[in-house]
């Protein structure tokens, strides 16, 4: 994550302040009320700063809407700047006012066309809260350079995404992937320039880690190419939203349209896939296309879309080098019904499969489902030829709350770094429990099964230097110790009882 000046818990404090403001609406909806409002927020601080400069320099044209658009900065009408909708903050027409506002950005932004949502004047919307949310949005600068520098915008999205989704639970997983999750598979494939494409978008989280990554990197955003495609409306527009804040240019199709039955993207061949597709899905009509080109491994069974999924990224990527990283139930890894582990089989003979890492569970707030990652590559290079890196990073990660886990930067790194020591060939070596580089041969003798844990083995344990039979006798008397001590106590307790009437 971007680090900056701004105080510790900044997210959190705006995240709790915000909150408040909820009164009975649901989270989902919800969302859009807010996001919408930061977007808004961000836009016109972003214009106004171009603004004042223009005005300091006194032979350009503030009002001159070429001035904004040559630089990425949407240009913003007078109706729609910040210091208007914040005039506005106690008036019972401020819903209308902020309706009004979007209207007319979209109108002057082709980009956003039919993206905002634009129903803040409805009359269940609680137009005093509504009018508190402006004044909280109103102390933050999120468009200004300095605010750019640090990503404030960015950490105040992707963290409210978050919330959002655990409020959300099951659903929030359409339009949000842990932070965490994304990285990690950002850091092992490393899209640094070329196409990037993410057949189930959501929210466009794997883009803005992407973009991240290059400038982390010293590398050029220009460099890069972004495609993707997202099947919900709403999803599809919060990507729009998420890019266009972060001034990313994106491709995401025409609209919102399934990967599997109507590809934006049909020629489409790219360097780099990031995806966390839906897991399991059972209703995805593959019974309409059993024909289709890209079942090359085998016809995926219309119950289960797992290996629709796959082979929909492999036939999409660069024959030279193109690299895929996506989450996929740990099912998928080791199923034998209805033709998956025959496509299974086919890929691994086919040689496109590099790395399998079981993740630690808990990491999502959408699912208990246990999960990997697949790291899958056309045109391996000599080190990885005919093999597969298997990791187990289920021992990893440190829980949040009491209901997800996270993964540290500690712990992305180690992933990450021992995939490229073994892609490079250089300073890698199996640690029993943790990897292992196994041979087309071992996973066959397998039968197939992907499941990291059959080739790691179990971590080794420090040797204290204690026989065995000598620890035993240990550990069982101490055992044998504790029951005595426990029988003693509830005899113990069994007799006050009874001194006080309660007795049996």
């Amino acid at each position: 994550m971007a680090t900056g000046t701004t105080n510790v818990g900044f997210e959190e404090k705006l995240w709790v302040a915000a909150d408040k403001l909820r009164s009975n609406m649901d989270a989902a909806e919800y969302k859009h009320v807010v996001l919408g409002l930061i977007f808004l927020k961000y836009v016109s601080d972003s214009f106004e700063e171009k603004y004042q400069e223009l005005k300091a320099q006194g032979y350009g044209d503030e009002e001159d809407r070429d001035e904004y658009t040559a630089e990425n900065v949407f240009w913003v009408p007078k109706e729609a700047r910040w210091n208007e909708i914040k005039s506005h903050a106690t008036s019972t027409d401020i819903g209308t006012v902020i309706d009004k506002a979007l209207e007319s950005i979209e109108k002057e932004n082709d980009s956003l066309k039919g993206v905002l949502t634009k129903n803040y004047s409805r009359p269940e919307l609680d137009k005093t809260r509504l009018g508190e949310l402006v004044t909280l949005f109103t102390n933050i600068e999120v468009g200004s350079s300095a605010a750019k520098e640090k990503d404030v915008l960015g950490r105040v999205y992707e963290y409210f995404l978050s919330k959002f989704a655990s409020a959300e639970g099951k659903n929030g997983g359409e339009f949000y992937t842990p932070s965490c999750v994304v990285r990690t598979l950002v850091e092992m494939i490393e899209p640094f320039e070329g196409q990037i494409f993410d057949p189930a978008c959501g929210s466009g989280g794997m883009f803005c880690q992407s973009a991240r990554f290059v400038k982390e990197h010293q590398g050029n955003l220009r460099d890069i190419s972004i495609f993707g495609q997202e099947s919900n409306p709403t999803t599809w527009k919060l990507a729009k939203m998420n890019l266009a804040i972060r001034g990313l240019e994106a491709n995401l199709g025409k609209h919102n349209a399934d990967s599997f039955h109507d590809d934006q993207h049909k020629t489409l061949k790219a360097n780099y896939i990031l995806a966390n597709p839906p897991f399991n899905i059972s209703d995805w009509g593959g019974e309409k296309i059993q024909d289709d080109v890209r079942w090359k491994y085998g016809v995926p069974p219309v119950s289960n879309a797992n290996f629709a999924w796959l082979q929909h990224m492999i036939y999409h990527l660069n024959p030279n080098g193109g690299v895929a990283g996506t989450v996929l139930a740990n099912g998928s890894l080791s199923t034998n019904t209805t033709n998956e582990g025959k496509i299974r089989t086919n890929m691994i003979n086919g040689d496109v499969i590099e790395c399998i890492v079981s993740l630690p569970s808990q990491l999502f707030y959408s699912t208990g489902i246990p999960v990997s990652l697949w790291i899958m590559r056309r045109g391996k290079n000599d080190n990885t030829k005919e093999k597969i890196l298997f990791i187990d990073a289920r021992k990893l990660g440190h829980m949040i709350d009491r209901k997800v886990r996270e993964l540290s930067e500690i712990d992305i790194q180690k992933i990450a770094s021992t995939y490229h020591n073994w892609r490079q060939g250089k300073n890698y070596e199996d640690v029993q429990g943790f990897c292992k580089a196994a041979s087309k041969e071992e996973v066959a003798a397998q039968d197939y099964i992907l499941t990291p844990g059959r080739f790691v083995g179990i971590e080794e344990q420090e040797d204290d230097g204690e026989p065995f039979e000598e620890k035993m006798n240990r550990l069982t008397s101490d055992l044998y110790d504790l029951f005595e001590k426990s029988h003693n106590l509830e005899v113990e307790i069994c007799g006050k009882l009874e001194a006080i009437g309660f007795g049996k």
